[in-house]
């Protein structure tokens, strides 16, 4: 029994295998959506939480003192110098008088707010804020900007360079774990249903195959049947994740506890994101189906 290739043949196949066992390729597709969408969650928190990390990390400094014998001419002259160190994104200088007035400034409501305002400027020195490209680098760039000549001590809190990057090593290794045992659930998932399919059809597919069917004139349809379950969770699941997404971002547009943190537009995410899942239910669904399908070609 040999036919040539027709896809329309198989995609029919395919369909009416589906609506054959609808509870189970009901099942198969809600688990797929409940899955993408589950890992689609954390993967956009994920994203988000990166970028928000990224922000704090740019925005990360530390404070490097100009010698206090250096004229103000000699003080920014620096700035080139320490502008050129690796991982040096840029500087900001700051006279003294200006620090003194930011820091009056600080305790503005303090009672004793006019004993700042008093104090003399030789208590402050003329500073550069230093920005860093890459907050794991902190050690060596404060190292290197210390080596400067004219710079003489530094001010500067490693520790919060230390849980910047804890905390983002953290949700990258924990959502990474997460999309790879959800991946894992749904490909078992496809493959239990396109298996029960396989089972009643195991006569068949039997005199089928002893009638001189090819393998893989058997296995297309499965084969479609799991793609086609594989694409229905996984645009399902695109646009229950986008009214989730936009859900929690007006959210938290209209909160008052969480108004320092900002979502990345979904606009933004979709293309990748529908990408993302149709692979995944493409990857799921044909790589289901191959393992089910195998067992029952060997006759």
């Amino acid at each position: 029994m040999k036919r040539s290739f027709n896809l329309g043949y198989y995609i029919a196949e395919g369909f009416r295998s589906i609506f054959a066992h609808g509870l189970m390729s009901f099942a198969a597709v809600f688990m797929i959506l409940a899955c993408l969408l589950i890992m689609g969650s954390f993967s956009l928190v994920a994203v988000n939480l990166e970028r928000e990390l990224g922000e704090l990390e740019r925005d990360n400094q530390f404070l490097a003192f100009v010698d206090e014998t250096y004229t103000r001419e000699q003080a920014l002259a620096l700035q080139a110098t320490l502008e050129h160190i690796p991982n040096v994104a840029r500087v900001e200088f700051t006279a003294k008088e200006e620090a003194k007035e930011n820091y009056a400034a600080q305790y503005a409501e303090d009672k004793n707010s006019s004993l700042y305002s008093e104090l003399p400027d030789e208590v402050f020195r003329d500073r550069y804020a230093v920005f860093m490209e890459d907050l794991s680098l902190m050690g060596e760039t404060i190292e290197r900007v210390d080596a400067v000549e004219g710079i003489d001590g530094h001010q500067a809190a490693p520790e919060v360079a230390e849980g910047f990057l804890m905390v983002r090593n953290i949700a990258g290794a924990v959502a990474m774990i997460l999309i790879v045992l959800l991946l894992i659930i749904s490909l078992f998932i496809i493959y239990n249903t396109i298996k029960l399919g396989t089972f009643t059809r195991r006569e068949e597919i039997a005199i089928m195959k002893m009638c001189g069917a090819t393998n893989g004139f058997v296995r297309a349809p499965f084969i479609v049947e799991g793609i086609l379950l594989g694409l229905a969770g996984a645009v399902l699941a695109f646009f229950c994740q986008w009214g989730v997404y936009e859900l929690i971002g007006r959210t938290m547009d209209t909160g008052h506890t969480i108004e320092l943190i900002t979502i990345i537009p979904f606009r933004e995410l979709a293309r990748g994101l529908l990408a993302v899942f149709a692979a995944t239910g493409l990857v799921v669904g044909t790589g289901g189906s191959v393992m089910a399908i195998r067992k029952f070609l060997q006759v």
